[in-house]
């Protein structure tokens, strides 16, 4: 008989507290309104970035709308220690990291160091590849454990990258050698265009975490003092020694998988009413509300700070330069290898006659 996982949940739908005991939800009233003001910056730059992909200035962006919680709640609760490995869509995760708009501009800009920068706060450059990125957490995590470090790392991974060979290899070597790892699963419903119901039988991902001797743990990921405890929990495990833990956030993407997709194609309008409904930011803030924690002072503060914030990623994105095409070939190698040279010549070479 499968393990029933019920998902962790501390604040209702409705912004009223659950009965759930385990977790403790009484944080200080300043990491509250710390944890709302990271919601709101990063919907509102997510808005600009969807703003300024459909003005030209952006080829392509994947926005994380509808997912503020899952991201900032999982990472929130780190020590800034802590190594973050993020797929494409973690903007919540880069912000309570300090990683500021422009440097999040350039990546999507198709700057060649794509996100090298932030490594400077503990935060691996984004993965396009879907999966990749949980073996280099293992990694890291293995590298710790031989230098003697209490950090943890985290790989923020979609629930179609648990259907990738590397998402299982990554399962399996962090379970066998019980690295401190946190596999942080944002269940969002849809790989692309493919359901989650269409990518495995379970009753949930988190089943699986059974198959590799790991313990699992369900969220609701629109809940964000749920995330953050459950994480909290999952990293102090790994910090004394318990080996990496599966978590599921069960979450929904509100808007399309990129801003090059069409989500009408397979998903209706009523799918949508209903997850709206159950908004991450619209949930918190009535809950911030009730506990009186949500002052006026407090949100014309993170009003202001997010203008400031739309502002400076708009002026570093609109009519920045294009990078140029020949940084991509000088960046793979600290010398460059004589194939590359080639390589990199002879583009130069046929965009001079196209020129």
């Amino acid at each position: 008989m499968a393990e029933v996982f019920e998902p962790v949940r501390l604040v209702a739908a409705d912004g009223s507290p659950t009965p759930e005991t385990r977790y403790r939800r009484d944080l200080p009233p300043e990491t509250l309104a710390w944890l709302y003001e990271l919601m709101v910056l990063t919907r509102e730059l997510d808005i600009e970035f969807v703003n300024l992909q459909r003005q030209g200035e952006l080829a392509l962006y994947a926005s994380c709308r509808g997912q503020e919680a899952a991201q900032v709640g999982a990472a929130a609760c780190l020590r800034k220690t802590d190594w973050l490995f993020p797929q494409y869509r973690e903007l919540g995760a880069f912000l309570t990291r300090g990683i500021g708009p422009a440097q999040m501009g350039a990546v999507w800009r198709g700057s060649w160091h794509g996100g090298l920068s932030f490594t400077e706060k503990c935060c691996a450059p984004i993965s396009i590849q879907i999966g990749t990125h949980g073996l280099h957490a293992v990694g890291a995590a293995m590298a710790a454990q031989r230098l003697g470090e209490d950090s943890v790392t985290i790989a923020f991974m979609g629930d179609g990258a648990t259907s990738e060979g590397d998402a299982h290899e990554a399962l399996n070597l962090a379970a066998v050698f019980a690295v401190p790892t946190i596999f942080f699963i944002q269940n969002n419903q849809f790989a692309i265009s493919t359901p989650v119901s269409h990518q495995h039988a379970a009753s949930s991902l988190a089943e699986r975490a059974a198959g590799y001797g790991m313990p699992a743990v369900r969220v609701d990921g629109n809940d964000v003092l749920a995330c953050f405890a459950v994480v909290a929990e999952a990293a102090q495990r790994a910090r004394s020694g318990g080996g990496p833990t599966f978590v599921e956030a069960i979450t929904y993407r509100m808007g399309p998988h990129t801003t090059s997709d069409d989500p009408t194609r397979y998903r209706t309008a009523a799918d949508v009413e209903q997850w709206a409904a159950r908004d991450p930011i619209t949930r918190y803030t009535a809950y911030l509300q009730s506990t009186g924690v949500l002052t006026e002072r407090v949100t014309e503060r993170v009003a202001a700070k997010a203008a400031r914030l739309r502002a400076e990623l708009r002026e570093a994105v609109v009519d920045a330069p294009d990078p140029g095409i020949a940084e991509v070939f000088d960046a793979v190698y600290h010398d460059i290898t004589p194939e590359l040279a080639r390589q990199r010549d002879e583009l130069l070479v046929e965009l001079g006659k196209e020129a």
